[in-house]
């Protein structure tokens, strides 16, 4: 009940200010209350209780932020799920999960079953239909209530999705301690206060957008600002009409921002704008402060430890700055191009998570001399969380990342296992082998682009409708080349688009 205590502290110290501003509207705290309330009572009638976990498919709109604090209310767990997420994604995430009851847009981005809502299986393979589905009052959502035997893992105040190490979507379990930890160590860092205006363009679906966004916001009582559309004209016009002063954002976005031929110097003092998902090209830092007058942030996340660190005054993008408050780093050995591992140990670390390799617990490694072998995503006996990224840290003590130990990358902030793209396109009947990468142009924008071998005539485009027919959006490449041999066998040479 952590973010419903939050919303009523909130009320009792803002009461009438903004809470919540979404378009042409808003909701004061106390305005925001009440829908709660209502909400809660609803979920109430629906047979959800405490210890439930809840799907939230929704994007950026107040009606995730209503809903999970009605779900708080009732001490029940959400469970943030992006709406685009592929059928295959979230029937595996489902057999792992015991989510009582999803929330859903009509046609909201995935191609689910006719009832508008998954068919669930268990890990005995048994499927069944939703005992019931309501339409929540005044609303368009769909609200599907699943029979679940199965006991939570573990106590959770949120569950957000991320991938394992091969692909597969993973669940990682949120506790109260870990999400008020994460908010203190963000705000130590950063100065957040009441005050303070958050415009949230990432989605609140995931980790970044969830921490800085909607978190965050509580905590302090400062207002949230929900932008749902990705117009940089549109993100622009708030920034500078709203007096924003708090940014979580992606490279791609601040690119954009830059570009605008309307931007000018802000006048907003003590700006926090706040940069990461991927590397901040110096380029787009140097071309967004000359234009609006505000340096971008550079920041390390992940959706296991929360913040990790920040380089504070924005001035060496290349890096991540150093740990915030209440963090601390490990760097494991170096390996021959210099890149160690990166442990993470802080109160924000989860200890528990869902999905495919979920049997990983804390502690598998019994000494310190075992640490090699705990799995990527697990934790050792002195409470480090093995990350999976690697980087260096220079005599300053700022951190660079610099890749992963697996074949994981980031693509719109989202991880991307390659094998699990190539072994899409190799599924196609006419491709003999397929190779996948990561792009990142000048912006800081990435895509995954594959090179493929035929066994007989394709075009490049029936490749791609087949990938967008079973992979999520960002998942599918942007572009494939069809070549002779793979690019590791040729130098790169011998493909054509």
């Amino acid at each position: 009940m952590l973010l419903y205590r939050w919303l009523n502290e909130a009320v009792e110290n803002r009461g009438t200010a903004k809470a919540l501003v979404y378009r042409d509207t808003y909701l004061s705290w106390r305005g925001m209350q009440h829908r709660v309330e209502r909400r809660a009572q609803e979920f109430a009638a629906m047979g959800i209780e405490k210890g439930h976990w809840v799907g939230l498919m929704l994007g950026n709109v107040p009606d995730f932020a209503i809903l999970a604090l009605a779900l708080s209310r009732l001490g029940a767990t959400v469970v943030p799920l992006d709406p685009t997420t592929g059928v295959r994604d979230l029937t595996l995430f489902l057999e792992h999960a015991p989510l009582r009851a999803l929330i859903t847009r009509p046609r909201g981005g995935n191609e689910l079953p006719s009832s508008q809502a998954p068919i669930v299986r268990t890990r005995k393979d048994a499927r069944f239909e939703p005992e019931s589905r309501r339409r929540l009052q005044g609303t368009l959502l769909t609200c599907s209530i699943y029979r679940r035997d199965e006991t939570p893992p573990a106590e959770a105040e949120a569950v957000l999705l991320t991938a394992d190490t091969s692909g597969d979507p993973k669940g990682v379990l949120r506790t109260v301690e870990n999400i008020t930890a994460n908010c203190e160590n963000i705000a130590a860092s950063l100065d957040v206060t009441a005050d303070a205006k958050i415009l949230t363009t990432v989605p609140l679906f995931s980790a970044y957008g969830f921490d800085l966004g909607l978190c965050l916001a509580l905590r302090y009582g400062a207002t949230l600002y929900l932008e749902d559309e990705m117009s940089p004209k549109r993100i622009a016009k708030l920034i500078r009409e709203q007096e924003i002063d708090f940014l979580p954002a992606t490279p791609p976005i601040y690119s954009a921002l830059a570009k605008m031929p309307t931007a000018r110097p802000l006048k907003t003092k003590g700006a926090r704008f706040l940069a990461t998902g991927a590397q901040l090209p110096e380029a787009v830092a140097e071309g967004f402060r000359e234009r609006w007058g505000v340096r971008v942030l550079p920041m390390y996340h992940t959706t296991e430890a929360g913040a990790v660190s920040l380089d504070r005054k924005g001035l060496q993008p290349e890096t991540v700055g150093k740990p915030i408050s209440g963090v601390e780093l490990r760097m494991g050995q170096a390996d021959d191009n210099g890149r160690s591992p990166i442990w993470i140990r802080s109160k924000a670390v989860a200890l528990h998570s869902v999905g495919p390799m979920s049997h990983i617990k804390p502690g598998d490694a019994k000494k310190k001399s075992e640490v090699r072998h705990v799995p990527i995503g697990a934790i050792d006996t002195e409470g480090f969380l093995r990350t999976g990224d690697l980087g260096k840290i220079d005599k300053t003590g700022r951190l660079t990342l610099l890749g992963r130990e697996d074949d994981l990358v980031k693509v719109e902030g989202k991880r991307v296992a390659l094998g699990e793209v190539e072994g899409c396109l190799e599924s196609f009947p006419k491709v003999k082998a397929a190779q996948a990468k990561v792009f990142t142009d000048e912006h800081g924008s990435t895509m995954v682009v594959a090179s493929v071998v035929l066994s007989g005539r394709c075009r490049a485009e029936d490749l791609i409708d087949h990938c967008a027919k079973n992979l999520a959006p960002y998942k599918v490449p942007r572009r494939v080349e069809i070549c002779l041999a793979l690019p590791a066998e040729v130098g790169g040479q011998e493909c054509a688009r």
